[in-house]
C-alpha cells in the first residue's frame, strides 16, 4: 500500500479554522511537525524498548517507566509499583505489555496532565 501525503478531512478542517482565528500557515505547520514528532517519539520508545519483540516483557517495561518515564508519575523507583502497573495494563494476561497496552498508559498520563495544566490555568488567584 503506498504511503499517502494526504491530510484528513478532520486535519484539514481544523487546519481552516485555525488560519480563520488568525494563525498563520507557518505556525500551523509547526504545530503539526510538533504533534507528528511527539507520536513518532512515542512509537520509538516502545519499539525501543521492546527490543524488536513485538511487546514489552517485565523488565523491559521496568525500564520503559523508570527511564522515560519517572519525571512524570511517582512511584517508579519501585519494582513492586511498577510491576503492580503492569499487572494492570496486561489485558489479556499474558505477563507481557502489547502497544496497545502501552499505549492505554500513555492515553492515561497524557489525560492527567491535561487535567492537571487546565487545573492550574483554571484556579482562581487568592
Amino acid at each position: 500500500m503506498a504511503k499517502t501525503k494526504e491530510l484528513s478531512k478532520d486535519v484539514r478542517d481544523k487546519i481552516v479554522d485555525l488560519h480563520k482565528a488568525g494563525m498563520g500557515y507557518k505556525t500551523i505547520a509547526k504545530q503539526l511537525v510538533a504533534m507528528e514528532s511527539a507520536i513518532q517519539t512515542v512509537v520509538g520508545v516502545y519499539l525501543k524498548s521492546a527490543k524488536g519483540k513485538g511487546s514489552l516483557g517485565e523488565k523491559d517495561f521496568q525500564g520503559l517507566v523508570k527511564n522515560q518515564l519517572g519525571n512524570i508519575m511517582t512511584g517508579t523507583e519501585s519494582s513492586s509499583a511498577v510491576k503492580e502497573m503492569r499487572q494492570g495494563l496486561d489485558e489479556n494476561d499474558d505477563g507481557k505489555v502489547s502497544f496497545k497496552e502501552y499505549m492505554t498508559l500513555i492515553g492515561y498520563l497524557a489525560n492527567t496532565l491535561s487535567e492537571q495544566r487546565t487545573a492550574a490555568n483554571t484556579t482562581p488567584a487568592s
